[in-house]
């Protein structure tokens, strides 16, 4: 099936059928942009951003994210590679939370903490999607109870490639009390191989949330100034997980931490500016806005050489870094952090663009 939208057309296509025979596709997303041919592939299985080509400075297309090159790689997947998760993104401390006085269980998957939404979360199931104008929308139904979480969630993910950039648009209402937070897990490298050693790393954030050694925030948030973990100003990101600090000691020698967004500089698409990522050696460059308070940076840690990826490809530490807007990491326990409650009658929308160039 092919839509066209203003500029961007949408091929879906087979992708293969999960263990129980349950089909999944895949959703190409192509676009002619000024300085070549953009193209996007998102998968019904989890939610997943499968590929991004985009063109250097000479033209030439390349990959920019990590994947699998078939389904089977994504059922394997250990790291969340391209993953839509939730219901929870990010690490609720000693997997439980008390929600109006009743306290809820989850599945411990990270030591004694529950990530991602656990084993099962949305990253594992196949979504609901059809082809939209310039994208694909994804629908899941996560029933009372899933994972431990209370009421029923009926979310819609829009994935859009347009002029700006690469949307992500989800809204999320529920039937009883519970507790959401969504993102996606793509990893990025811009020079399509090697390491994101030399990338160049800005972050729109005076503030980030320093954690214990299981990743849990120990306070509010502290000042980066005087800190590796300082990306107000474009820094190598090799010369950040060098550096010696207490932090990046923490997590494992790197950078897994929620970064406080400023919001004040504007982004592309109206929304406040989160990051800059940027390839020197192939001019490629990502802007990322969104109107989440928080992001998530991490520089690949766990990647320990077990995961095979597109193209046989052996994924090591640094080999892709990801950027996850997000509210901030064990909020339900937290209630001086943004609130991730969601009332029977409220809507969830929230909303993140990938603005890809050249310089």
């Amino acid at each position: 099936m092919t839509v066209d939208g203003t500029g961007t057309r949408v091929d879906e296509r087979p992708f293969g059928r999960t263990d129980d025979g349950t089909a999944v596709s895949a959703f190409d997303l192509v676009r002619e942009t000024d300085t070549g041919e953009v193209r996007a592939t998102v998968l019904s299985y989890g939610g997943r951003l499968q590929s991004l080509v985009a063109p250097d400075r000479d033209g030439r297309p390349g990959e920019i994210t990590l994947g699998y090159d078939d389904l089977a790689g994504y059922l394997a997947d250990t790291a969340f590679l391209g993953a839509t998760v939730g219901r929870f993104a990010n690490r609720i401390a000693d997997a439980r939370f008390a929600l109006d006085g009743t306290v809820h269980e989850l599945p411990a998957n990270d030591g004694s903490s529950s990530l991602h939404g656990g084993p099962d979360g949305f990253h594992a199931r196949v979504w609901v999607a059809e082809p939209v104008p310039d994208g694909v929308a994804l629908r899941l139904h996560s029933p009372d109870g899933d994972a431990g979480y209370p009421g029923a969630l009926e979310v819609v993910l829009t994935v859009r490639l347009d002029a700006t950039g690469l949307w992500w648009e989800y809204r999320a209402v529920a039937d009883a009390p519970t507790v959401v937070n969504l993102t996606n897990h793509a990893y990025w490298n811009l020079a399509g191989s090697g390491t994101v050693a030399d990338h160049l790393l800005e972050v729109a954030a005076g503030t980030f949330l320093p954690v214990d050694e299981r990743g849990i925030p120990l306070d509010g948030p502290a000042p980066v100034e005087g800190s590796p973990l300082d990306l107000r100003r474009p820094v190598r990101v090799g010369d950040v997980v060098a550096a010696e600090h207490p932090q990046l000691r923490a997590v494992g020698g790197g950078v897994d931490h929620c970064y406080v967004v400023d919001g004040r500089a504007p982004g592309p698409g109206g929304l406040p500016l989160v990051a800059r990522l940027a390839d020197p050696g192939s001019g490629r460059t990502l802007t990322l806005a969104s109107d989440e308070p928080g992001v998530q940076v991490y520089t690949g840690v766990t990647l320990d050489g077990t995961l095979v990826g597109r193209g046989g490809r052996t994924l090591h530490r640094g080999a892709g870094l990801c950027l996850e807007t997000q509210h901030w990491p064990d909020s339900p326990n937290r209630r001086e952090f943004p609130s991730t409650v969601l009332r029977p009658g409220d809507v969830l929308t929230t909303r993140t663009v990938v603005a890809l160039g050249v310089g």
